[in-house]
């Protein structure tokens, strides 16, 4: 029986965005898929992502809110599309076959590649909606403004972010805490700006871009054109006119911070305690109690990574409820017996250390304290010793062991007035965030590490846990979870591949499984200069090349 015929207007098909970005990425698809890429998973879920986008793309930076859209993808979008200009199709070529009637337009509306073309406005969207003069969602909007057109920024701003440059720059509308804040939610609410990730990023949508730019230009501002970044020679960065940088105080100091400098008798050193080390009953309160009976100048705030360290504060700040802060060398991990029982089987005992390196301070000491007897804990004392005696000799801390929490506060006290004396007489200057000598800090070794000191704000901020990691930084705490895998050993894993695209593609190289679970045993880590190792080799083998679920 014949299938019924349906009758009725046949429903044109909706014209496609961004059918540049679409057509080039399904070209990569298929190369990699001929060549037997990995790559090609990943172009499949980027054009997955890209045809349920409805709104046109500028760049390939723009394309950085979709999903599967990294750094990586985005910038060779962004080389595509400035090769594509440069031979002149500055509008895409009209698909073969019979037009439908929404394609019978002019080509610049219907076939978008890299020509700038304003969303239309919706009803309570940008184009309704006009913030009003010295407004919270106003300063909002240009602040995130001013940070998409940074490029060497990320276009986006944390809420704290936010918070500081609107109290810094526009006090009067900055609200009092960032919990609460109205004109966020607005701009949440009208789609103008999105949230993504944990801790909370704020960046501009399409509509809240161009409202952005039509509040700067309507307060008689020459702004670069957005649309025309992928334009600028490479090398080059765009310059952003004087006037803009007036008007919203974008000027070079407020993005990199003037050198802080204190000189002998302008400062006082001063003992941060974390807050976890204050909560609670016991042994946390008494520890408190026990600095306060040796007079130990402290204060408690929260720290992103250990209990506790030694900031040398102004005496007679500008402001004071903000004094110029500088952080001290030195860093000091406290652990009880039982808490650090707990922490190697959950696995923190080694995270922490490897925070601890990379926090930017170079005087590590692991403080280790005796509570009750070690034949109740929940792992023999052998265990605890070789993890403190590997602690002191393969990661470089400094150990000290303690009989309770009375001789832990002398300790803290004697180190105190140690520092005191040993920095007496010093001026004392900051220095950018990063630690000295570490390839991806951007920081060369100081040359005297006495007096070139981290702000505290920095030193806090850098060692956020939750803070956005580079791909090399993400691959390292991926490794380290692999057990048998230390820090030194990923590290040397990383200095040979530094992403897992790289590791795959060697994987891909290999001729046979025997040589893939070969590739890694014999790259030399450690101080020793050892091999990895088969073992462990054919593990990593095994997690990286299996298709099926491990065994």
């Amino acid at each position: 029986m014949a299938a019924p015929v349906r009758l009725g207007r046949k429903r044109p098909l909706p014209v496609c965005p961004n059918p540049l970005f679409v057509r080039w990425l399904t070209e990569w698809r298929d190369e990699a898929a001929s060549r037997g890429r990995r790559t090609q998973f990943v172009f499949q879920k980027a054009l997955r992502s890209l045809r349920r986008y409805p709104l046109p793309l500028r760049s390939g930076k723009e394309a950085k809110i979709l999903l599967h859209f990294g750094d990586g993808l985005c910038r060779m979008l962004d080389q595509r599309l400035q090769q594509h200009r440069s031979s002149g199709g500055d509008h895409a070529p009209a698909s073969s076959g019979a037009k439908s009637p929404a394609q019978e337009g002019p080509p610049a509306e219907v076939q978008f590649s890299s020509v700038p073309v304003l969303a239309q406005p919706k009803a309570g969207g940008s184009g309704s909606y006009w913030p009003a003069r010295h407004s919270g969602a106003r300063a909002v909007l240009l602040l995130l403004y001013r940070e998409h057109l940074n490029p060497s920024r990320h276009s986006f701003l944390t809420k704290e972010e936010l918070l500081q440059r609107c109290t810094q720059e526009a006090p009067g509308v900055a609200p009092g805490s960032a919990r609460s804040w109205p004109a966020l939610r607005s701009l949440l609410h009208r789609n103008l700006v999105f949230r993504t990730q944990q801790p909370a990023r704020y960046s501009l949508t399409p509509q809240g871009l161009e409202l952005a730019q039509k509040l700067a230009e309507s307060e008689g501002l020459s702004l670069l054109n957005v649309g025309s970044e992928p334009e600028e020679p490479p090398g080059e960065e765009p310059e952003v006119p004087r006037s803009f940088s007036t008007e919203l105080g974008a000027s070079e100091g407020s993005v990199q911070q003037p050198q802080l400098e204190l000189r002998p008798g302008e400062y006082r050193v001063l003992l941060c305690v974390d807050v976890g080390e204050t909560k609670g009953v016991g042994h946390r309160s008494e520890l408190i109690r026990q600095l306060q009976r040796l007079h130990v100048t402290h204060t408690v705030r929260k720290l992103h990574v250990g209990d506790f360290v030694w900031v040398a504060q102004e005496t007679r700040p500008r402001d004071p409820e903000r004094p110029g802060e500088l952080v001290l060398d030195h860093i000091v991990e406290r652990k009880r017996l039982d808490d650090l029982c707990s922490s190697i089987i959950d696995g923190r005992f080694r995270e922490q250390k490897f925070r601890l390196k990379r926090c930017g301070l170079g005087r590590r000491v692991y403080l280790v304290e005796q509570h009750g007897s070690v034949h109740n804990l929940s792992l023999p004392e052998s265990t605890l010793l070789q993890a403190v005696t590997n602690t002191q000799v393969i990661d470089g801390f400094f150990v000290k062991r303690t009989a309770d929490i009375k001789e832990s506060a002398a300790y803290l006290a004697l180190l105190t007035r140690g520092l005191e004396r040993l920095h007496q007489g010093h001026t004392l200057r900051s220095r950018p965030w990063g630690i000295p000598g570490d390839p991806e800090s951007g920081a060369g070794p100081s040359p005297n590490p006495l007096c070139s000191l981290l702000t505290f704000n920095d030193f806090n901020m850098g060692a956020m846990k939750n803070k956005a990691q580079s791909v090399r930084e993400v691959f390292i705490r991926q490794l380290v979870q692999v057990r048998g895998v230390s820090g030194e050993k990923a590290a040397a894993l990383v200095d040979r591949y530094s992403t897992p695209a790289s590791l795959l593609a060697a994987y891909d190289a290999c001729a046979t499984p025997k040589e893939q679970e070969m590739l890694l045993s014999t790259i030399k880590c450690g101080r020793l200069q050892r091999n990895l190792g088969p073992a462990l080799s054919r593990t990593l083998a095994q997690l990286y090349c299996s298709y099926s679920p491990l065994t």
